[in-house]
């Protein structure tokens, strides 16, 4: 089965002992449950960490109204924005004072480089990153259709455990960063 939001959502469903569900919008208990909460997990999961295959940089375009304070220029975040990491210039993603205000990112640089997180399709979700998320919203359906807290704080901690794993399994993809402008190493010369 293709990954979708409706087989993360019967993968959870089957984690708890429920029915899964052949729509979202099929009118039973389980799938108004699913519909209400997965959109709210999937994007607070991918917003807790800087998943590699949520990660993208683009470069904002300046709109034509000016902030009233503090910083020279707006630019309009991307649609598919869930959390800035960092903006830059171009050629450096980052060292950019800023801050978002509503849908914009305020800041006085004349060009803007953002690094975000944004919302993938669940096709591109890695397994380790499915697992944790299929894991959290049985946790998250488990009260409403089982009405079962011992069974959903179990689920809970084992979807924080899952979210660790996975956290530590993307980490690996890619360079450390190195630490930079530190003054204990500064001062060793």
């Amino acid at each position: 089965m293709a990954l979708s939001a409706l087989a993360l959502c019967s993968r959870a469903l089957l984690k708890i002992g429920a029915q899964p569900v052949a729509s979202l919008d099929e009118g039973t208990a389980e799938a108004e449950v699913a519909a209400n909460l997965y959109p709210a997990v999937r994007d607070a999961l991918l917003s807790l960490f800087p998943w590699s295959f949520a990660t993208a940089q683009a470069t904002l375009p300046r709109l034509s109204a000016r902030p009233t304070a503090d910083f020279d220029h707006a630019f309009q975040l991307p649609v598919d924005f869930l959390r800035a990491l960092s903006a830059g210039t171009p050629g450096s993603g980052r060292g950019l004072a800023y801050r978002i205000l509503e849908d914009r990112l305020h800041c006085s640089a004349e060009q803007v480089v953002l690094s975000y997180i944004f919302r993938p399709a669940e096709a591109a979700f890695p397994p380790f990153f499915a697992a944790a998320l299929a894991t959290r919203l049985a946790a998250e359906f488990c009260i409403p259709l089982t009405e079962n807290t011992s069974r959903a704080q179990l689920l809970l901690s084992q979807a924080e455990a899952e979210l660790r794993a996975a956290r530590q399994a993307d980490s690996q993809q890619a360079t450390p960063r190195a630490i930079e402008n530190f003054p204990l190493l500064n001062a060793r010369g």
